[in-house]
């Protein structure tokens, strides 16, 4: 009988690292999310379904302790070639249009990531769709509208979707022309789109 106690706290223990391997990812992506959607780069909160680029100056300044924040730290020291640029969609409002413009050869990369899963399950990008202008419809699961022609369809299979923007910068006097075109990459609902 003194072992049932032993084979208890055991099965206990077990569950609990089950649990946690299993939901530490989502809880990550939870924490993510939040810091996106209430803190953005620091200037404020990222409207759902909205692209945000940190701003060219975060961009620029050499990375000094005393200069940052830890919640810059996150987003400046990362990239040092890049331009980041961050969204979270929501599709159980519809679906949502990628906006991508001519990239005149530039490397540029759009990340889409399903939260519930953590896993990357499309990119659009030089690598993937070349450098031309582009229009993508992203979806959700059950939405069943058509694509309007020249739009590419990407299905997302979950309603949530984290989208995650690199633009290179090829060096410091390329910044702002780098710039310029990362704010170009824009979400926009797809029937704004086809009313325009």
């Amino acid at each position: 009988m003194q072992y049932g106690h032993l084979l208890i706290f055991g099965s206990l223990v077990v569950t609990g690292w089950f649990l946690f391997i299993l939901f530490w990812p989502r809880m990550l992506l939870f924490v993510f999310k939040s810091a996106i959607l209430v803190r953005g780069f620091g200037e404020g909160p990222v409207p759902v379904n909205t692209l945000y680029t940190q701003p060219e100056k975060m961009f620029a300044e050499p990375i000094t302790s005393q200069s940052l924040r830890d919640s810059e730290l996150m987003t400046r020291g990362v990239n040092h070639d890049t331009l980041l640029s961050v969204g979270w969609l929501d599709l159980a409002r519809g679906p949502q249009c990628l906006c991508v413009p001519d990239m005149t050869g530039r490397y540029y990369s759009v990340q889409f990531v399903d939260p519930s899963k953590n896993e990357n399950f499309a990119y659009v990008g030089t690598r993937t769709t070349g450098t031309d202008a582009g229009e993508y419809v992203i979806s959700g699961g059950r939405w069943k509208g058509s694509i309007p022609q020249g739009m590419t369809h990407i299905p997302s299979p979950s309603p949530s979707v984290l989208v995650i923007v690199r633009t290179l910068v090829e060096n410091e006097s390329d910044l702002s022309r780098a710039y310029a075109l990362a704010r170009q990459i824009q979400i926009r609902p797809l029937n704004l789109r086809q009313s325009e």
